[in-house]
């Protein structure tokens, strides 16, 4: 259930949060992956939970990583045009149509930023489903809860 690799389409802000939709897939189905990841009691020697719940944490962690770096990248390109933009407009400040283009970029802008604080609840929501799953059987030791 490892998240798909996708480039992400900084250029276009509606593509952009697609592909974080589409990454966002294992935390959207965590409560599925543990109920099929953590036996019951009757099952429990058929299965080995603490292999499973560390595998499926690992599968976490590289999510949130991918997802953040990808985040971050289109930030930063983001970041660069609107100053390029402002440079421009400190050279020309009479001219209508490079506000508006500088006025949409840094909407983009804190729109992706903003993607940012909703990565921290994704990330904070599915970790407590974790931990409340699978905390008899595997804790990792970074986890903070």
């Amino acid at each position: 259930m490892a998240a798909p690799r996708l480039d992400m389409a900084c250029e276009d802000l509606s593509a952009f949060q697609e592909s974080l939709r589409v990454m966002r897939k294992i935390d959207d189905n965590i409560v599925h992956a543990l109920n099929t990841t953590i036996p019951t009691p009757s099952f429990a020697e058929k299965a080995n939970a603490t292999n499973q719940c560390q595998g499926l944490y690992q599968q976490l962690l590289e999510s949130y990583e991918k997802r953040e770096k990808a985040i971050k990248s289109c930030i930063g390109e983001t970041s660069r045009e609107v100053q390029t933009l402002k440079d421009k407009r400190t050279n020309d400040p009479d001219n209508f149509e490079l506000l508006k283009e500088l006025r949409k970029k840094q909407t983009k802008f804190r729109l992706m930023q903003n993607e940012l604080n909703i990565e921290e609840v994704v990330k904070d929501r599915s970790l407590r489903v974790f931990y409340e799953r699978c905390r008899f059987y595997y804790k990792p030791p970074d986890l903070k809860l």
